[in-house]
């Protein structure tokens, strides 16, 4: 049995909060992982979405269309390598990267 999660495992929305109560699998069971907007008939509503952080950007910009500031729409789409449909990617220069510049000066 699909075990019940309270985010989407692909773009990090509550699941409480969506309309459609969440995503459909092929057989048009509810999803227990997906969002609607993310997951329908047993497939992903945006195939040409392959990285975590594509899936940041897009879901940051939805965020700063809603009114909510960009640090916050940064905050909450931090954790969106760490789902469950990036996970298996960690690795593969499929996250978002922090260049670390200890003891650097840039000039300008």
């Amino acid at each position: 049995m699909e075990k019940t999660c309270k985010f989407c495992q692909s773009c990090g929305m509550p699941l409480k909060k969506d309309e459609k109560g969440g995503g459909t699998n092929a057989d048009g069971s509810k999803s227990l992982k997906f969002c609607s907007l993310c997951y329908q008939d047993g497939k992903f509503t945006s195939p040409g979405i392959t990285t975590a952080k594509e899936m940041q950007i897009l879901v940051k910009g939805k965020m700063k269309e809603m009114g909510i500031p960009g640090f916050l729409a940064g905050f909450f789409t931090y954790g969106i390598p760490k789902l469950e449909r990036w996970r298996s990617l960690v690795g593969q220069g499929d996250t978002v990267r922090v260049r670390e510049t200890r003891g650097e000066r840039r000039r300008g």
